[in-house]
């Protein structure tokens, strides 16, 4: 069955891979970015290899918050209705607390938090008004436990914003809405192009990453660590060491 998936952070990493997976899926796509010649790129590269399908692409900072529901109302007028958002948009800066780098930490949690909480208001504007839809919220695995240094800040935007959704489903139960909460571990993207040697040894391309997050989401779980292997056996771990372990781990 075709749907309708409007997805933030689209002109690059994540969130175009997944525009490409749905797409060939036979979903039609909202799209939305700050570099609006990038989703045009794609928007193209879209439409010649699956001529069949609808694109629409939009120009969004997700840190305008009037533009953001601006933005998520044209697409549903456009499109004539939304079935499932995907809150994708996010930012890697960080420093370890306490030794400058506040500008950075601020704007990760401007735009990781109060930008996503934006985008699920806008989104479930749109689904209680049409009585069904389905979010789908960007997590990390970072969000399984604090993280240190440089981590700090992101970890607990993404600890945040698991917890709204997560707050959404259970108020939602029973109901034709749905959510999704998705824990990506290492998947190659821009945001993480710099990681250590040591991370890498976990990391998976963007396409076989991203595929195991559309799977997920086509079978609209709960909450998946994606790829399964070796994120779900992992966070249990990461969860439950004892710090002096967990420190080593990471």
């Amino acid at each position: 069955m075709t749907k309708t998936i409007l997805i933030t952070g689209a002109s690059g990493g994540l969130g175009a891979e997944m525009a490409r997976q749905f797409a060939a899926l036979g979903h039609d796509l909202a799209l939305c970015a700050r570099r609006t010649d990038r989703l045009e790129r794609l928007r193209s590269d879209l439409l010649a290899d699956h001529p069949g399908r609808r694109v629409e692409v939009r120009a969004l900072d997700v840190n305008d918050d009037d533009q953001v529901f601006e933005v998520f109302r044209g697409f549903r007028d456009d499109l004539g209705r939304i079935d499932r958002v995907v809150v994708n948009a996010g930012l890697g800066k960080g420093a370890p607390i306490g030794t400058g780098g506040f500008a950075a930490n601020r704007q990760t949690a401007m735009t990781n938090f109060v930008a996503a909480l934006a985008q699920c208001e806008a989104a479930m504007e749109i689904f209680r008004a049409q009585d069904a839809g389905h979010l789908v919220m960007v997590s990390s695995m970072s969000a399984v436990r604090g993280m240190p240094k440089a981590m700090t800040t992101y970890a607990a935007t993404k600890a945040g914003v698991a917890h709204l959704a997560e707050g959404l489903r259970a108020e939602l139960h029973g109901t034709p809405i749905r959510v999704t909460v998705l824990y990506p571990g290492y998947i190659a993207s821009e945001m993480n192009d710099g990681v250590a040697a040591a991370e890498n040894k976990l990391m998976v391309s963007t396409e076989k990453g991203v595929r195991a997050m559309v799977a997920a989401i086509e079978k609209e779980r709960e909450s998946a660590f994606v790829p399964t292997l070796p994120w779900a056996p992992l966070s249990v771990l990461l969860k439950h060491a004892p710090l002096p372990l967990f420190k080593r781990l990471i």
